[in-house]
């Protein structure tokens, strides 16, 4: 295939896609998912060259005392992860975004809007995950569990361990001043935003309530992530659920 052929149909993936901002990696698995087969030095030299790489933030050097190690363990359903961030609505002022993603497969657990960002809305995502996950919400249903958080009022109040504790869970607070402890919650969050709540504007909680779902059950179903072999998060959870039965 020739290169204008090439590049013609790396702009139709992109365009095709729901996605916005996909770099040459995620290109070059769609292409693939289409027959077309080539290397991804190639896509990346045409996308360069033709300006639709997306950009790039330059990071910050991390010296020794920063996170190491890994936070991703082999199976699903071994470590969750929970933050929060926040909207401006137009009519109703500012809102809280709860989320819990899985830190094996990036599987989005649970997400809530709520307009104060309390302790009590704190425990709606990880009651959604429960539920779909373990079955039923009683005591000690999800043992062998852990979920980490940040120090934030909410996730350290009484009320939030409490409930860890009685479905079994164990809290796994992340180090201080060290976000990349809580890594997977905050990249689902920066996915969210780039994704959602830069592009668009909610004039009530309950419309970006609703949008976040949304968001949720399509992110679940058709985003691609590269550590996985481009599956989906779902595709990815399912089959990392299904090591941890093999192994059992």
């Amino acid at each position: 295939m020739s290169d204008e052929d090439l590049l013609r149909a790396i702009r139709r993936v992109l365009e095709g896609s729901p996605w916005l901002g996909e770099g040459h990696r995620k290109a070059w698995a769609r292409l693939r998912v289409e027959g077309i087969r080539t290397r991804k030095e190639r896509v990346l030299r045409l996308m360069r060259e033709a300006g639709l790489l997306a950009p790039v933030r330059q990071g910050r050097p991390r010296g020794p005392e920063s996170h190491e190690g890994t936070i991703i363990p082999e199976r699903a359903n071994v470590m969750w992860g929970t933050d929060t961030t926040t909207y401006l609505t137009r009519q109703e002022g500012t809102a809280t975004v709860f989320v819990l993603v899985d830190h094996a497969s990036c599987k989005a657990m649970g997400i809530h809007v709520a307009k104060r960002g309390t302790r009590f809305e704190a425990l709606e995502p990880l009651r959604q995950g429960v539920r779909e996950e373990f079955g039923s919400y009683e005591e000690g249903v999800a043992q062998g569990l852990s979920v980490r958080h940040d120090h934030g009022s909410a996730f350290v109040s009484e009320v939030y361990q409490d409930e860890l504790r009685f479905l079994g869970i164990e809290s796994s607070p992340a180090f201080v001043r060290m976000p990349e402890g809580n890594g997977c919650a905050e990249r689902f969050i920066r996915t969210l935003k780039e994704q959602l709540l830069w592009i668009r504007s909610f004039d009530t909680v309950e419309e970006l309530r609703q949008a976040c779902h949304e968001f949720l059950e399509r992110y679940n179903r058709e985003w691609i992530i590269g550590r996985h072999g481009y599956l989906t998060p779902s595709e990815a959870h399912k089959r990392l659920k299904g090591c941890g039965e093999e192994a059992a």
